[in-house]
């Protein structure tokens, strides 16, 4: 089948899901109000509340939302056939993404910007609050520990890279003072990013940066990860202005420009989906496609993660409760898009099936790698540009993105420390160094204590990484769910995607358990136990959280 109809029909079934449904649930379900106090004004501090314009905040949502997951998941799932992973590409992106993320912003900033982890001891109870507060935690470990070994991996790989991934920081620094201290113009200064930014894209070539492999007696992934962790400190306690939403700005529109060469190099080329349909032949050892394939896409399709982002900055610089919806639901919608070209990129970026099934030899293979090579090849015999210069240039996409995830999902970890202080009443752990110290430390104690010398650790627990996301994501929708029935608004919206999310992640927990206790990974397999717990006992607070409600309500009529 020609990738060109696949592209077509996804980009067009998810604008009509911005455009009709996305409408229909700000207006009727959600119920956004454009005169509401946001607490970007009303706690403005200059830091962490900052009115933003709502296309930069959209920037920083989507930037740190899309990070290596909507492209390593997709390009993993197609194991299965490409029509399976399009189709929850598309629908869980309109019926549960972004629904998911404008419900997690519009939910905290109806209760002071608290993080969603938080305000569920308010709206579900103080035993929820302590299940969602580990499993974000969990989730948070997972995300930042494993997105510096994937960077690390990437400049390790690809030399011509690193004059772009650290270059983009300091075009980041100069956009942040030119829209806040200068007052330029947003399309003067997003030019004048976007110039710099693909400057060091090819320029990157030219001077390439090789880390050695041992430095001092440690490997050189090694000490990128640690270079990484103190960038991700430094960033994480900046203001969100001078870094944080100009370099997540300055990336998304990166990545539609991205988007729209490889978009536009298969518009052009026109090439075959050499993958199969439904792939019946699948390598020896991958995991039945039910429910595996709604854990192992998860960014992309819909993400637990994207709750913490909505709920943790997003919400603090929201500067109208309205653009919920355009941060939101088309921060999702942009996700999707993301994950779309990594599912044509893995599928018809290949010359012959054959080729196709030298890359996929066993289930978890594919990822960035395919993603890399499907597209440049695609962007080469499409667009003529050379295949080294698009390989550097989608390498450098995916690192930025894992990038900015990280400088999000580090500052988020201080929220969480901070947010214990505030519960468990430890003023020490509510001063920002100090929870910062904590987030980098515990990141690290996994990286280098459980992955040794060379700093992998994260990618030990990363088999459980689907599973956690889509129970977070439960999580975040029965908070969501509970606040629409106490205001008496339909609640169907978010109560079957939340169904759907417990049934297929319970069923991923148990395929695992028995995986993980059949390879002797008893590590895992106590980690999977304790997640699958924390599964159960979240149906079971659904449950009593919604009866709760409805009881309330009915006693109020």
């Amino acid at each position: 089948m020609s990738a060109i109809i696949i592209l077509v029909l996804g980009l067009a079934a998810m604008a009509a899901g911005y455009f009709l449904y996305s409408k229909f649930i700000a207006e009727k379900v959600y119920r956004l109000d454009p005169d509401y106090t946001t607490p970007a004004h009303e706690y403005e501090d200059g830091v962490d509340f900052v009115p933003t314009n709502r296309y930069v905040l959209w920037g920083h949502h989507f930037t740190s939302v899309a990070g290596a997951a909507p492209i390593v998941g997709p390009a993993i799932a197609v194991i299965w056939g490409w029509l399976p992973a399009f189709l929850w590409v598309i629908f869980g992106t309109i019926f549960f993404a972004g629904i998911h993320d404008a419900g997690a912003i519009w939910a905290s900033v109806r209760n002071k910007a608290r993080s969603v982890g938080a305000l569920t001891g308010d709206v579900v109870g103080k035993r929820a609050r302590s299940i969602f507060m580990i499993v974000i935690f969990l989730v948070l470990l997972m995300v930042n520990a494993v997105f510096a070994v994937v960077i690390a991996s990437l400049m390790m790989d690809f030399s011509s890279a690193v004059v772009p991934v650290w270059g983009a920081i300091l075009v980041a620094l100069v956009i942040g003072q030119m829209i806040y201290r200068r007052k330029m113009s947003l399309p003067v200064v997003s030019i004048i990013g976007v110039v710099a930014l693909y400057a060091l894209i090819f320029i990157g070539p030219s001077v390439p940066i090789q880390m050695p492999e041992e430095v001092g007696g440690m490997a050189g992934n090694a000490v990128w990860i640690l270079i990484l962790f103190g960038y991700a400190a430094i960033a994480s306690l900046l203001p969100v202005w001078v870094l944080l939403q100009p370099r997540d700005y300055i990336n998304g529109l990166q990545l539609f420009i991205g988007l729209i060469v490889l978009y536009g190099a298969i518009l052009l080329l026109n090439p075959d989906l050499v993958a199969p349909m439904i792939n019946s032949d699948v390598p020896a050892g991958t995991p039945p496609i039910f429910p595996l394939l709604f854990v192992t896409i998860a960014c992309g399709a819909i993400s637990g993660f994207h709750g913490l982002v909505s709920s943790g900055t997003t919400s603090k610089q929201l500067d109208k409760e309205t653009d919920a919806r355009f941060v939101g639901y088309f921060g999702a919608v942009g996700e999707g898009m993301l994950a779309l070209a990594a599912i044509l990129a893995a599928t018809a970026g290949f010359a012959t099936f054959a080729d196709w099934q030298a890359m996929y030899t066993d289930f978890g293979a594919g990822g960035v790698t395919a993603f890399v090579e499907g597209g440049a090849y695609m962007i080469h015999h499409g667009l003529g540009l050379p295949e080294a210069t698009a390989a550097t240039l989608l390498t450098v996409m995916a690192a930025l993105f894992a990038g900015t995830t990280m400088d999000t999902g580090l500052r988020l970890q201080r929220y969480i420390f901070q947010e214990w202080g505030e519960i468990y009443h430890q003023p020490w752990m509510k001063k920002p160094a100090t929870a910062t110290l904590l987030a980098v430390g515990s990141c690290l104690l996994l990286a280098f204590g459980a992955g040794g010398p060379d700093g992998s650790g994260g990618m030990i627990i990363w088999p459980l990484f689907g599973t956690t996301n889509q129970l977070l994501a439960g999580l975040t929708l029965l908070v969501v769910t509970v606040m629409l029935v106490r205001l008496r608004r339909p609640m169907w919206f978010t109560l079957v995607p939340l169904c759907f999310l417990l049934v297929m992640t319970i069923g991923a927990l148990l395929l695992q358990l028995r995986s993980f206790y059949d390879q002797g990974n008893y590590f895992l397999l106590i980690v999977d136990i304790v997640v699958l717990i924390a599964a159960i006992l979240v149906a079971m607070e659904c449950a009593q959280a919604l009866k709760r409600a409805r009881t309330e309500m009915g006693k109020q009529l």
